[in-house]
């Protein structure tokens, strides 16, 4: 048996105006900032003498491959993403960059935004587009109502109470 899986399902390519400044300044910082700070460290290390006992080398060479594969990923994600910045010509129906207010069964409210796969953040109520509920929620209206089907807790009926941009 071998270790091969599938390859994950490409995401959405959009992106909000903040995640794509948020997302260039990240490669910013990290190849003009943190990349000719650590490859001095380890540049410091090196004189030392022996690398192969050296754990200040090691851990150096270590974070500078760490962070040559996020300015790779981020340079090429950036190439590709679309950034959404202009308000759906129909504001009454939930698109991408919408934010959503809705209601359970048992009156509390949970509060959304439907952003790009790169700026989730669950604390913020920021879940991508290619999500679940995402996929229910989209083009539906003040008043409609979505049941979410969750394997552990059974069905979750959501109504949309207001829809933002």
């Amino acid at each position: 048996m071998g270790r091969w899986r599938p390859p994950q399902a490409k995401s959405s390519p959009y992106i909000t105006r903040e995640g794509y400044e948020r997302l260039t300044q990240e490669l910013k910082y990290l190849w003009k900032e943190k990349r000719p700070e650590v490859t001095q460290a380890v540049k410091e290390a090196a004189a030392q003498g022996d690398r192969s006992e050296n754990a200040e080398y090691i851990y150096g060479k270590k974070q500078l491959r760490e962070i040559d594969r996020r300015v790779r990923y981020l340079s090429k994600r950036l190439e590709h993403i679309k950034v959404v910045d202009r308000v759906p010509d129909d504001t009454s129906r939930i698109f991408f960059g919408a934010w959503i207010t809705l209601v359970d069964e048992e009156d509390r409210e949970r509060r959304y935004r439907i952003v790009g796969a790169d700026e989730i953040d669950p604390a913020r109520g920021y879940i991508s587009i290619d999500a679940p509920l995402s996929r229910q929620l989209l083009k539906k209206q003040v008043g409609d109502e979505v049941v979410i089907e969750r394997p552990e807790e059974g069905e979750l009926w959501l109504e949309v109470l207001a829809i933002d941009y």
